[in-house]
């Protein structure tokens, strides 16, 4: 089957080349000539114009756009307009938001063009362990993807699904990488705990390499956790500053708009941003605050 793969950074170009090693047609197009020559050298063709790569589809033709979300989607999706005809499929296969993903697919709709919103888990080893495709849209546009959607799981009937219309797909990974912060920052926690007590528990990552045979917290995640604290079991080099892809407050947003109780996914989150704050105002005043009722020491800088 024929692939358009549009934004070739490292998932993008990774899910080319399990698409292309899976029997696939695949053309890849990214405004850097370096990330072209990249994909090239494994044998992967690619296109110097988003013009230039639809002429190289057979119509009705399949375009897999991986670009930040937001307005680059929809940049892209004005510039593939004018090329695409009725009976062609966009797939948005980024983090963008479901509303916007909702919104789009109505747009392109409305001139016979098909949308498919493929929330997309799997990170830097998707490429050899398969990804987890969560695909929003229309029936008939799913069903005629679905080889590729067999080819970039880590099994033909496994790690894959239409989960419902448009919006469903982001909704559904929109929701998964909030209980992933929850479960990050749960790890995160109760390991800072262990370290802390050293001098009873002495070696941090012994016990999460044992915990990831047999025990109920074992995951793909601690298997992550373990190996990174098998490298560095101090975390030296490594800044204490976590940032976010958005999708969290997207789903803490929607938590308190549906009035569900998700205290902590909103947590994890607000100490995410806890962890940027170089000069924490608030933890300064609260300081000011028990000097100022209870005459407690006040450390200075």
């Amino acid at each position: 089957m024929q692939i358009g793969m549009i934004g070739l950074g490292r998932m993008g170009a990774n899910m080319a080349r399990r698409l292309s090693g899976g029997g696939h047609d695949v053309v890849g197009f990214d405004p850097s000539a370096d990330a072209r020559a990249r994909l090239e050298a494994e044998g992967v063709a690619s296109a110097d114009s988003l013009q230039a790569l639809v002429e190289r589809l057979d119509a009705p033709r399949a375009l897999w756009i991986m670009v930040p979300a937001g307005d680059p989607v929809d940049a892209t999706i004005d510039a593939l307009l004018p090329l695409l005809s009725s009976g062609d499929v966009l797939v948005d296969g980024g983090n963008s938001f479901y509303k916007d993903s909702q919104r789009r697919a109505t747009r392109l709709r409305e001139g016979g063009i098909g949308f498919l919103d493929v929330g997309t888990s799997g990170g830097v080893w998707g490429l050899a362990e398969g990804y987890s495709l969560m695909v929003g849209g229309d029936d008939d546009s799913a069903a005629r993807l679905s080889p590729l959607f067999a080819t970039l799981a880590p099994a033909a009937d496994k790690g894959w699904a239409h989960v419902g219309p448009s919006g469903a797909g982001h909704y559904a990974k929109m929701i998964h990488n909030g209980i992933e912060y929850g479960m990050m920052q749960a790890y995160a926690e109760g390991f800072a705990i262990l370290d802390r007590k050293r001098g009873l528990v002495r070696d941090v990552a012994q016990v999460a390499e044992l915990w990831r045979h047999g025990s109920v917290v074992r995951s793909w995640l601690l298997d992550l956790t373990a190996d990174a604290l098998s490298e560095n079991p101090k975390l030296e080099g490594i800044a204490p500053y976590v940032p976010d892809s958005g999708e969290g407050r997207w789903t803490v947003a929607e938590a308190i708009e549906l009035d569900v109780a998700a205290p902590v996914i909103t947590q994890s989150l607000i100490e995410r941003l806890r962890s940027r704050d170089d000069d924490a105002f608030a933890d300064k005043l609260l300081s000011a605050m028990r000097n100022a009722f209870g005459g407690h020491a006040v450390k200075r800088d």
